[in-house]
């Protein structure tokens, strides 16, 4: 009887250190090295899946709704934040009893515990990238509710503000129930040169390039991105991005801590 007691007491914690997810490494993720798993109406790529420094569980992934897709039910998630990016099409967003018709470059903020459905309002496909989030410490509702609570923002309600190298678009910074700060912006440069000199924060950062051809130095290492893909760097790496063509680039960087 109390060897069987071990052996199930061995068998949990394996199970338990075999759940735990391993760190997403720095760098660039390509749109074109993501699988695509296709069904039915829709596709999927999954870009990155583990943790970081402040988070127990990160996952990227990107889906494609096919002109006329039926939607699926509405689902919440327990302990699980979503962050949403238009890049295509147009979006029908519902979360509680609440709908909004989304654009190209509009955001989605989802806390847990909060219904939601996509649904492909446009002509074409709809395609959009899912940050998926849980943190280290525990998950604050309360906190997020204070701040905001769910966000839907759309693009048309964003200003362009312009700067001396090319301009940007700010669209929060603020907690939520999976983050002491979330912060996220768009940034265009007009022409080729660096963004700002290489720093370091403790925030963990990830840029999705939106447009043209961008470098990022990470750690003394450097790696090129084109739209669809994204840079990652994790909490203290130093890192800074350029735009290594005589033509527009746009990115968009989250931060998180």
């Amino acid at each position: 009887m109390m060897k069987n007691l071990l052996l199930l007491g061995m068998l949990i914690i394996a199970a338990g250190v075999a759940a735990q997810q391993k760190p997403v490494p720095s760098g660039v993720y390509h749109v074109a090295d993501a699988p695509v798993v296709k069904s039915g109406d829709r596709e999927s790529r999954k870009f990155a899946e583990g943790s970081t420094a402040e988070l127990s569980y990160f996952r990227v992934h990107s889906s494609t709704q096919y002109k006329g897709a039926a939607p699926k039910p509405p689902h919440a998630q327990t302990d699980i934040e979503e962050l949403i990016f238009v890049t295509e099409g147009t979006m029908k967003f519902t979360m509680g009893d609440k709908s909004q018709v989304l654009k190209k470059g509009s955001i989605v903020l989802v806390p847990p515990h909060t219904m939601q459905a996509t649904e492909n309002a446009g002509d074409g496909p709809l395609t959009y990238y899912v940050l998926m989030f849980r943190s280290n410490k525990p998950m604050d509702l309360e906190r997020c509710a204070k701040a905001g609570g769910p966000v839907m923002l759309s693009a048309d309600s964003l200003k362009y503000v312009p700067s001396a190298k090319g301009g940007g678009i700010k669209y929060f910074d603020r907690p939520t129930a999976m983050s002491e700060k979330l912060e996220m912006h768009i940034t265009e440069l007009k022409g080729r040169g660096p963004s700002h000199d290489p720093h370091t924060h403790v925030d963990t950062e990830l840029i999705l390039m939106l447009e043209g051809e961008c470098e990022e130095s990470i750690n003394g290492k450097t790696y090129r991105g084109t739209a669809g893909d994204f840079f990652l760097m994790n909490s203290n790496e130093l890192h800074g991005i350029t735009n290594i063509q005589d033509k527009p680039c746009r990115y968009l960087a989250i931060r998180w801590k």
